[in-house]
């Protein structure tokens, strides 16, 4: 199949599926040619709807080109519009800046940053190729924001925070929009948040994700305990001191031995489980949290509780919640953050 056909193919499915819900979305997806920004891939896997791991560091993927999906509704709850101004963080291959360069057109201007020199230069490299040299890339630590191009309409996260930094709030415009993938007790959303008074923000939309983390001065440091066997890591949902930190002896054997079955009363999504289910649990259970099993651009995850010692994981006190590949779910309920 040509690299045409399958954007064309993909994109069709993008607005089937409620993904792509404005013209100007689908017009930019129908014309940015993502194989470009992922040239080692044949047509057919480029404009295939998985997410690309990039750059890999220590067995863990640190940088990907997004799944089309995540992307279409993130560019949908962004809302850029011609004569923006979009600061992105994690620039990756540079495939959604040139998104972003085609909303804002010739009157705007995008500005991506990465934390990696080499993602820096490929990123360029690759907006280059595509016909997109207007779009600034950057190097630099994505948890400061770029304080030259301030103000931003518009600033988006392609990578995950576990909150909403002050440079990136000082940055935007007033009723600008910042977007972020921001864990919420273990559970990751893509939360849009409009910039309505001086230090205060008031989310808009609420959609499930996945993403990699944010590295540099806004690293989660020590949110993830490795099980014994290397195959899965945890996310706590709380982390607050020592004796809420997990036991990963009795976690590796929740995600090992026989679990029970247990009967609901609707039926449900994979959505459903993978972000629907894990929040329910981490607000319902301070002591919840997220069991993610690396795999190729997907994971797979389950809910757990962290802090299950030993003891506490004998007959009668066992429980398995079996795991299911991650992807885009539904909308969630409005957040607000503010001083």
């Amino acid at each position: 199949m040509s690299a045409d056909r399958a954007r064309s193919a993909l994109v069709a499915s993008l607005v089937s599926a409620g993904r792509v819900r404005t013209p100007a979305v689908r017009a930019a997806l129908e014309t940015v040619p993502r194989h470009l920004f992922l040239p080692a891939l044949d047509p057919g896997e480029a404009y295939a709807d998985v997410a690309v791991p990039i750059k890999v560091d220590d067995g863990v993927t640190v940088s990907s080109v997004s799944q089309p999906s995540m992307v279409a509704i993130m560019l949908e709850q962004l809302g850029a519009a011609p004569g923006h101004r979009v600061l992105e963080v994690g620039a990756g291959a540079g495939w959604n800046a040139a998104l972003l360069a085609e909303l804002v057109g010739p009157d705007g201007a995008v500005t991506t940053l990465d934390i990696d020199d080499d993602l820096v230069a490929g990123a360029r490299a690759n907006l280059d190729t595509a016909g997109f040299d207007g779009v600034d890339v950057v190097a630099g630590d994505g948890a400061l924001g770029y304080s030259p191009g301030a103000p931003y309409d518009r600033i988006e996260l392609t990578v995950g925070s576990t909150g909403v930094r002050p440079e990136w709030v000082a940055q935007l415009a007033p009723g600008g929009r910042l977007l972020l993938p921001l864990t919420v007790r273990g559970s990751q959303l893509s939360v849009a948040f409009v910039h309505t008074a001086p230090g205060r923000l008031r989310s808009s939309s609420v959609r499930s994700c996945a993403f990699v983390r944010l590295r540099g001065e806004g690293a989660d440091q020590g949110a993830e305990v490795s099980l014994p066997d290397g195959r899965w890591r945890v996310q706590p949902a709380c982390g607050s001191d020592d004796a809420d930190d997990p036991d990963p002896r009795a976690l590796a054997r929740a995600t090992t031995g026989e679990g029970t079955d247990r009967p609901v009363a609707a039926a449900g999504t994979v959505a459903d489980l993978w972000d629907g289910l894990g929040l329910w649990a981490a607000v319902a259970d301070p002591g919840g949290g997220a069991a993610v099993r690396p795999g190729r651009g997907r994971g797979r995850a389950g809910v757990v509780r962290p802090r299950w010692r030993p003891r506490d994981a004998g007959p009668g006190r066992r429980r398995r919640v079996r795991g299911a590949a991650g992807g885009p779910g539904g909308d969630g309920a409005g957040l607000r953050a503010g001083r």
